[in-house]
């Protein structure tokens, strides 16, 4: 049986809308790899060099120095240049040291944020599910398909792993990933919306109206000018604790206070 072709290759017209390649020459653009992150919360590593960074003026320069190991993501290098970066992702460029955090940015959908050395240690998951493993363990499944394994002494009660939560934030170390720390959502927890009209505002819980399915609950927020907005429950990352004022994460400018 022949195959079919075209699962390898993605047309500029068809790319995400936030990626910067409309105005490029060329018919097909870079097609992410299988990875962390899906191809509508993601961008490829050759275009965030050539197309964000500015550090290569064609496709070609890109994937040299991708291949060279000039820059990492989440602490490694990687040298993939279809390597999908996705919300959250810290990116490092070896050369100069400079770190940046992948966040939503309104309008534009996501911006390559600053960020000091010692925030590029960790990065936040959200917790998309969990499940029992071998031994009676918890493992947690993260936004950017990692797992956290959450080891219990009693497996019949999983004291240490009831407070892990769907939806909630789990902040990690990288790239040992080693677990740091928790964040529930709740009302009260701030969190940064990554999808829908949204996209890129900070808020704080108020609450939230559950339905059938993620994507049908309805969460209310209320900015720091007080202004109220809602999104769906399936947009919502929090980024700390309820009743904490600073989030975990540096954030763009007027973003938040």
């Amino acid at each position: 049986m022949a195959r079919m072709g075209g699962r390898r290759h993605l047309k500029t017209l068809a790319a995400p809308k936030f990626w910067p390649v409309r105005g490029r020459v060329g018919v097909f653009t870079v097609k992410p790899s299988p990875g962390p992150h899906p191809i509508e919360r993601s961008i490829p590593l050759l275009i965030l060099v050539r197309d964000v960074m500015g550090y290569a003026k064609t496709a070609r320069e890109a994937r040299k120095l991708i291949a060279e190991g000039h820059f990492k993501v989440d602490g490694r290098v990687r040298r993939n240049y279809k390597y999908p970066v996705g919300f959250m992702d810290v990116v490092e460029i070896v050369d100069t040291g400079e770190t940046f955090r992948l966040l939503p940015y309104p309008v534009r959908f996501f911006t390559l944020h600053p960020i000091s050395k010692e925030e590029a240690g960790f990065k936040l998951g959200r917790i998309e599910d969990k499940s029992t493993v071998k031994g009676g363990h918890i493992q947690l499944h993260l936004h950017d398909g990692r797992n956290v394994l959450i080891r219990v002494e009693d497996p019949t009660n999983p004291v240490e792993a009831k407070q892990y939560r769907t939806l909630g934030t789990v902040k990690i170390s990288i790239p040992e990933q080693q677990l740091l720390d928790y964040a529930p959502l709740e009302v009260g927890s701030l969190v940064i919306v990554f999808g829908g009209r949204n996209v890129g505002r900070v808020g704080r819980v108020v609450s939230i109206q559950r339905g059938l399915s993620r994507a049908r609950s309805i969460v209310t927020l209320e900015d720091a000018r007080g202004e109220k907005l809602q999104t769906s429950l399936d947009y919502v990352f929090v980024i700390s604790r309820p009743g904490e004022d600073e989030p975990w994460i540096s954030l763009p400018e007027g973003a938040w206070k």
